[in-house]
């Protein structure tokens, strides 16, 4: 659940409401973002898409801002998955124990999909399958 704060002005006044992002809220950004790299597209690119500037969809990704339902529905559309999929694991905890291979494993998926060489590919998919089998 959002926490929400209220923030006091200089004189020791309530004032404006503030809305902090949750562990589900960089939980969903970071399922974003890996369906993102996965498709192949920029930030731009998405912002573009879904009709924000870069700087916010970079804030989304991070969990900064809050996304809307409105807003996490164009987002599915673009990047093709049902809304439910950017909530898939968090049952389980949630959480980026494995933030680094994670993020190394979007990087290959990434740069496989742009070896132009079907041969190449062919052959990065043989080295890797036996270097894990030692």
């Amino acid at each position: 659940m959002g926490r929400v704060s209220k923030k006091k002005n200089g004189n020791g006044a309530a004032g404006k409401v503030v809305n902090r992002a949750t562990d589900t809220d960089r939980f969903v950004g970071n399922r974003i973002r890996e369906r993102r790299i996965m498709l192949g597209l920029s930030q731009q690119q998405m912002a573009e898409l879904i009709g924000v500037t870069y700087q916010q969809a970079h804030k989304y990704e991070r969990g900064i801002n809050r996304i809307s339902a409105g807003r996490l529905f164009e987002i599915s559309q673009v990047l093709d998955v049902p809304v439910g999929h950017f909530f898939e694991g968090l049952k389980n905890g949630g959480g980026n124990e494995n933030n680094d291979r994670q993020r190394m494993c979007l990087e290959i998926a990434r740069n496989f999909t742009q070896i132009g060489n079907k041969g190449h590919q062919e052959a990065l998919s043989h080295m890797a399958r036996a270097l894990a089998d030692k």
